[in-house]
Parts: C-alpha cells; sequence; structure tokens
C-alpha cells in the first residue's frame, strides 16, 4: 500500500510536491486554505490571513527559463520575465497537465500536526485539519509543509517613535496592492528590499512625491543584462561559477560593484550601502535609478520619528505634510501548527534547511523555505525529490552529527558573509545549493562524462545558464527531453521578443559571448 503524505499548501511548493509524491508512488493529499492554487504568486486584491500577498503590477525577478519546473518548460511565447498572472497561468497548466487538482482540499487549513505515540517505529503523524470550523484527525506517514516565508508581516513600529500619533495613513507593503488612491499625496517608502524599489517606483507615477527611506543603502541589479539577455542566464553559469572559486571575494565584490555602478554611480544616488555587493541579497529593479534622477523619488536616510505630520531623519532632515507610510520592512515566518519545528528571529535548525536532524523517522520535510539570489521554483522541486525518495525508505541523508555540523557550519559562513538581517537567516546560492542536493540524489550532471560523450550538451551545461534541466539529464526521475530542452533554451528564451523581422548581421550572438567566455577560462586557468 502507498504511504500517505500531507502537503501543506498549494502553491510554488506545493504543487511539485504533489506532482513528485505521485512519481515515487506516494498517495498525497493537498491542504489549501484558500480556494485556489498559486499561494504567492495568485493575485487577490483583498490580502488574506494567513496567506502571502503581493500588488497587482508585480514581476518576477528570475527569468522564465531558470525558474520553470525541470520536466515542464513554460511556454516560448511567454516573456522572459513575468507578470504575476502569467506565473499563475504557468502554475495552472503544470496542475492539470499533471492531474494535480484532484489531490487538493480547498479552503481547509492545518490546525496541528503531531508524532504519533509509536513515531519512534511507524514515522507517522496526526494531522488535524480545519474546514468551514469542523475539525478532522487523520494518520499521514509523511509530511511536506509548503508554506513558504512571505505571510507573516514584520512591522517594527517599535523602531518608529511618533507613530503612534501620526495623522496619516500607514501600513505594510503586504497590503499594497495598487496606485490609484495615492494621487497627489506625499509618500515615505521604508525599506529597500524588492517590494520596497517596486512600490516606490510606482507609487512615483501618481504620488506628488515619494521618499524612499534606508538604513543601510542597497546594490542594485537589473533584469536587463548585457545585449539585453536576462542576467540570472548570463551569470548563473558554472563556467562564471568556477571563476568565482578561483578568485578571492574582495575581487569578486570590486567586479561586481564596477559593474553595477557603470550603468549609475550608486553613491552619487544615494544608495551606496557600505556593506560590499555579495554581504547583502541585492535589489533587482530596471527603473529606480530613472525615478531617482526625475525626482520622483528622493532617497533619505532612516527615519528617526514621526510627529502628526512630518517625518524627521537620522540627518535631521524632515519632510512635511507626509500623507502615507509604507513599511516594506519584510516578513518573518513560523510554524506555530507544529511544535517540532522551533524558529527564533528567522531562524530554524534545517539539514540543507529541509530536514529536522533530530527526528528519529525522516518524515518531516519542509520545502521552500529558502531565499536564493535565483528562482525557488526548481530548487523546491530538488527539495522534493530527495524528500519522497526518503520517505520510501532511500539512505539518501548523512548521520544526524553530519547533519548538525553542516547546519552549524552554513549558519557561520552566512554570519560571516551577509550584514546582520532577518532576510539573510536562509539565504542560499542558487547554483551551489541546487548541486548540493543533486549530490545526494545522485543526479547532478558529470561533466567529465558529458565532454567525453557528448561535448555538445557538455558545453551547454558548462557554458550555459544552470537551468532546471540539467537535474533532469541522469539518475533517477530522468527526463528524456532534457537535452533538448537545454540546446534549445536560448531559442525560447528569444521567441517572445522577435515580434519584428530584423537584419542581424553585425550583430553580438550568443556564440560570441561563449566564445569569450571559453577564452577568458584560459586566462584565469593561467593566471591562477
Amino acid at each position: 500500500m502507498a504511504k500517505k503524505v500531507a502537503v501543506i499548501g498549494a502553491g510554488t511548493s506545493g504543487l511539485v510536491a504533489i506532482k513528485t509524491c505521485l512519481d515515487e508512488g506516494l498517495e498525497p493529499t493537498c491542504f489549501e486554505r484558500t480556494n485556489d492554487i498559486g499561494g504567492l504568486w495568485r493575485f487577490n486584491g483583498d490580502p488574506e490571513d494567513g496567506r502571502a500577498s503581493i500588488y497587482k503590477s508585480v514581476i518576477i525577478n528570475t527569468s522564465k527559463e531558470m525558474m520553470c519546473y525541470s520536466d515542464f518548460p513554460i511556454p516560448e511565447d511567454y516573456p522572459n520575465f513575468m507578470h504575476n498572472s502569467k506565473i499563475f497561468s504557468y502554475f495552472r497548466m503544470y496542475a492539470e497537465h499533471f492531474q494535480l487538482l484532484k489531490y487538493i482540499h480547498f479552503k481547509t487549513s492545518v490546525h496541528s500536526i503531531k508524532k504519533c505515540p509509536d513515531f519512534a517505529t511507524t514515522g507517522q503523524w496526526e494531522v488535524v485539519t480545519e474546514k468551514e470550523g469542523n475539525q478532522e484527525a487523520a494518520i499521514y506517514d509523511a509530511v511536506l509543509v509548503c508554506t513558504g516565508h512571505h505571510t507573516n508581516a514584520h512591522l517594527p513600529l517599535d523602531s518608529f517613535p511618533g507613530i503612534e500619533i501620526f495623522k496619516g495613513q500607514y501600513f505594510h507593503s503586504r497590503d499594497y496592492k495598487n496606485p490609484e488612491s495615492f494621487s497627489g499625496k506625499n509618500v515615505i517608502v521604508i525599506g529597500i528590499g524588492n517590494s520596497g524599489g517596486d512600490i516606490a517606483v510606482e507609487l512615483s507615477r501618481t504620488a506628488s512625491q515619494v521618499f524612499l527611506s534606508t538604513r543601510k543603502g542597497s546594490w542594485i541589479l537589473n533584469r536587463v543584462s548585457d545585449y539585453g539577455y536576462p542576467i540570472d542566464m548570463l551569470n548563473l553559469t558554472r563556467f562564471l561559477n568556477t571563476l568565482k572559486n578561483a578568485l578571492p571575494i574582495s575581487v569578486l565584490n570590486w567586479i561586481g560593484e564596477s559593474t553595477v555602478n557603470r550603468r549609475f554611480d550608486h553613491a552619487n544616488y544615494g544608495l551606496k550601502p557600505n556593506h560590499r555587493i555579495f554581504s547583502q541579497h541585492p535589489m533587482v529593479n530596471d527603473d529606480l535609478p530613472n525615478r531617482i534622477i526625475a525626482g520622483a523619488v528622493v532617497v533619505k536616510c532612516n527615519v528617526k520619528r514621526f510627529t502628526e505630520t512630518d517625518a524627521i531623519f537620522e540627518d535631521g532632515s524632515v519632510e512635511k505634510n507626509i500623507d502615507v507610510v509604507v513599511f516594506a520592512t519584510g516578513y518573518t515566518f513560523g510554524f506555530p501548527f507544529c511544535e517540532d519545528l522551533k524558529v527564533q528571529n528567522n531562524k530554524v535548525s534545517l539539514f540543507k534547511y529541509t530536514f529536522l536532524p533530530e527526528l528519529e523517522k525522516q518524515t518531516l520535510a519542509v520545502i521552500g523555505l529558502i531565499q536564493p539570489l535565483g528562482a525557488i521554483m526548481p530548487i523546491s522541486e530538488l527539495q522534493v525529490r530527495l524528500a519522497t525518495r526518503i520517505f520510501n525508505g532511500e539512505k539518501l541523508l548523512p548521520s544526524v552529527s553530519a547533519m548538525k555540523e553542516d547546519i552549524m557550519k552554513k549558519k557561520e559562513e552566512m554570519e560571516k558573509r551577509y550584514v546582520a538581517s532577518q532576510r539573510h537567516t536562509i539565504q542560499v546560492d542558487y547554483m551551489e545549493y541546487m548541486d548540493e542536493l543533486a549530490e545526494l540524489l545522485g543526479v547532478k550532471p558529470n561533466l567529465r562524462n558529458l565532454f567525453l560523450t557528448d561535448p555538445k550538451l557538455a558545453w551547454n551545461v558548462y557554458f550555459g545558464p544552470c537551468t532546471p534541466y540539467q537535474y533532469r539529464l541522469t539518475g533517477r526521475g530522468k527526463w528524456p527531453k532534457a537535452r533538448e530542452a537545454i540546446l534549445t533554451q536560448w531559442d525560447r528564451a528569444l521567441k517572445p521578443l522577435q515580434t519584428r523581422t530584423v537584419d542581424k548581421a553585425g550583430g553580438n550572438s550568443m556564440a560570441s559571448l561563449i566564445i569569450l567566455g571559453f577564452i577568458l577560462l584560459l586566462v584565469a586557468i593561467f593566471v591562477f
């Protein structure tokens, strides 16, 4: 009899969890507290309690080839950086193609998950769910927690004296939906993450004046990189990773900062932070410098305190007659339904951010609790591919002591590399982390073998973007179309741009960029 698995949440991670359970011969039952799939990426004009929330204009920061599920490419005519409605449409296609909807119980929240009395022997969990006020308990052989980390708004009002007497409107960015009601108003956006930057830019087109307040500043990346290619497809490659690992971090920081400063000098724009570029999760925003140079957004330091109508900043400056304050101050996460998952200051001790080392039976996995500089979707997929095989009894995890040692090592590396912040507790490097999971699974591409047996594919795997298809080339879960998907990934990236026929003679091609990359590699090998 197939093992029964409870999947909590039907968003980005929950959908691939259901599908992977089916691939591994498990019997999934998914509980979704709302009335539809999509999680964060299903826009709703009214924020719902316990659910991630986005504003109407949100466009994703990762390109379609880098963010798709590894055996289901996003349609070639979809734009590289998709509006949230397109992302939701893709999830709908995925769910319908693999017939996932019949496994989801909508409008059903999970009240608690607890170990059964004989857990040490069976590894089973009692899951108590609630629907329309009625609770129901059932026993499951394993649990996949797919609730994400953009649900609980972090609103640090204690850090802003006077906000209690401020007569204007203030709220967390989670509650922001569109700019229409802010016409002619003076707005302060506090926080310089992706949401803060996006909201400041959008409001600057309707508000009278927007002030963007930041304690530390930020480095700003573009979605559109050299020659107009998606930034992640050019930069997240195994070749560049080889170079990165060969260079001192100080050199990498100098290269990164010089690159972004060529677009606009961050010091001149009041955005330059004290920390280096690789010590922080950067903001991705194509429009902010344009709005700053036009005066529509004014960058300010941290707010020291508020009066009834004004904001006084730490440098002594004052902005009068403020109408609205938007707190783009991030999120906290927790698992109130599971006492075994203990979170303190946005920190939880999980091996590979997925498994609790101390469990007598590895039948619980947290999926998607990561903050990568890259897409979450393919990472969640690898996490759940690993978890489901473990649920089926495969010994793919190291010893308890080795898992705890790995957790401590990652915490120390994070504290050493990143500035102290609640957003840097679940940070991962996209490719390195994917490879860590793939090694445990036995699906990491073997480049030496590939260069011997399939040089064309090997060339694209090494010099091209590290797209999710790479983890379907070999091993368990191999996808027959993975090779073709890799060789045609640039075709799908360029397809939505080719809406007018032009003469490409004399233009820069991807082939020339790859050849240049090969030359740089030879230079790096010679030097280092």
